[in-house]
């Protein structure tokens, strides 16, 4: 029964890949969902030229395959950096803060999380521009009639409305991006696709190897999920007091 096992350094590095996802996903989340939101903002402007913009962004980024995206960041524009600002990256620099020292990522992870960000944002502004058009065109008019500025229309009324009918949606593109975290394994991010294969290059036992991070993905799944109808349930609540 033992040898149908994977050895417990195997488990530690699937623990370690784990991680990895958890972190390029969750900063993937913070700040595509904070690029979508500047990306839907500036959508809404009555500026031609912004406007043209955003939706070129959103264009490329939506209707282009994530893989190449990554390999572009990668190959083309990590070409373009300065040599020794990736030979930096490259040592895994320390930076000393106060009573600690905290770890650069590496230049595979940094690409990864950039890749991961743009292609997310454009899909994230596009729920949020959903939940904007789900608003009454009337409510906005009327705020501006009541002596309220653009920005404070958007502020105090159009985007905590649009924000509740997108929650949903978000959810589900947060789901989303942490399976899309996958492909960075393509581009050497350690995290547990990649660390996966590894494992199974060296013991051999693919079933027991990859039974275990899909298990793990799913998990990291039903957290957000869990945690997205906790908060939900809670609006819910507050909104019928």
């Amino acid at each position: 029964m033992h040898e149908q096992l994977l050895e417990s350094r195997y488990w530690w590095w699937l623990w370690d890949g784990f991680l990895v996802t958890l972190a390029i996903s969750l900063l993937t989340i913070v700040f595509s969902t904070l690029l979508g939101f500047l990306l839907v903002i500036a959508q809404q402007s009555r500026i031609k030229i912004i406007q043209g913009i955003v939706m070129g962004y959103n264009a490329i980024f939506r209707y282009s395959p994530l893989l190449p995206q990554l390999f572009f960041w990668y190959f083309g524009v990590g070409n373009l950096l300065p040599v020794e600002f990736k030979l930096w990256l490259f040592d895994e620099p320390q930076i000393s803060l106060f009573f600690f020292s905290l770890k650069m990522p590496s230049f595979e992870f940094i690409i990864g999380l950039v890749g991961l960000t743009c292609y997310s944002s454009a899909f994230i502004a596009e729920e949020f521009r959903a939940g904007i058009a789900g608003i009454r065109q009337g409510q906005g008019q009327a705020s501006l009639a009541l002596g309220l500025t653009w920005w404070q229309s958007m502020r105090f009324i159009i985007l905590p409305q649009s924000f509740r009918i997108a929650f949903p949606p978000l959810i589900g593109q947060y789901m989303n991006i942490i399976k899309n975290s996958s492909l960075t394994m393509a581009i050497g991010v350690l995290e547990l696709s990649y660390v996966s294969r590894q494992v199974e290059t060296e013991s051999l036992k693919t079933f027991q190897d990859f039974a275990i991070a899909t298990l793990l993905y799913i998990l990291a799944i039903v957290m957000v999920g869990t945690l997205g109808n906790i908060y939900q349930a809670k609006r819910l609540q507050i909104g019928k007091v």
